[in-house]
């Protein structure tokens, strides 16, 4: 990739020149939730991307790797406060310590029936993350490299969760399956960004 002080300029400025895609909640029937994709510098210099690994005892998507965020709720002016207030409930995540760098399109999830606005935050680091043990297991971080290494592509994959089979994208690390909606997000934030980026090969 280019120099990695150039990337969060590089996402703010490529965000900043394109309007999201919205889906269409024509019959007014799907749930509307907000996540925030959380990127930041680690102490070697590499950016990463912090997701979270949900608990078996919410109510959707139970023990899936996410990112932090939820369900709208009638207090939150815009999607972007449900984001925040969602990071900052399920691990601490203070709303001014994020540095919103843009918005990517928004995503249907298939069986909760969802529709997703995903936005790009900047978090510092080390941040002194505080998890609620009722939503979130662990926080898991991914190297941002990695989505471009392992480009995932249209074809699907079967995955077995809960001991229902799934047909899906998927991003694998470290023994880590990233997929369903997570790694559909991901699959567009890079297809946005990447003409922007020098990326590495991909790994066949």
């Amino acid at each position: 990739m280019r120099n990695q002080k150039d990337i969060s300029l590089i996402i703010k400025e490529t965000l900043s020149t394109r309007s999201h895609t919205p889906v269409q909640d024509q019959n007014s029937s799907c749930i509307h939730a907000a996540v925030l994709i959380p990127l930041f510098r680690g102490d070697d210099g590499e950016h990463r991307i912090l997701f979270t690994q949900r608990t078996d005892r919410v109510e959707h998507h139970k023990g899936q790797i996410s990112f932090p965020g939820g369900a709208v709720d009638k207090e939150d002016g815009t999607f972007e406060e449900t984001a925040l207030r969602e990071a900052f409930e399920e691990i601490g995540l203070l709303s001014e310590d994020v540095t919103i760098l843009g918005r990517i399109d928004d995503t249907l999830t298939v069986v909760s029936n969802f529709i997703i606005h995903p936005f790009v935050g900047l978090i510092p680091h080390p941040y002194d993350f505080r998890i609620n043990p009722e939503e979130v297991k662990r926080i898991i971080e991914v190297p941002f490299e990695v989505f471009f290494i392992n480009r995932s592509t249209d074809k699907m994959i079967d995955i077995e969760h809960k001991g229902v089979t799934y047909k899906s994208l998927n991003y694998l690390y470290n023994g880590e399956v990233i997929w369903g909606a997570t790694a559909r997000i991901m699959k567009n934030f890079v297809k946005i960004i990447g003409e922007r980026l020098d990326l590495p090969e991909k790994k066949e």
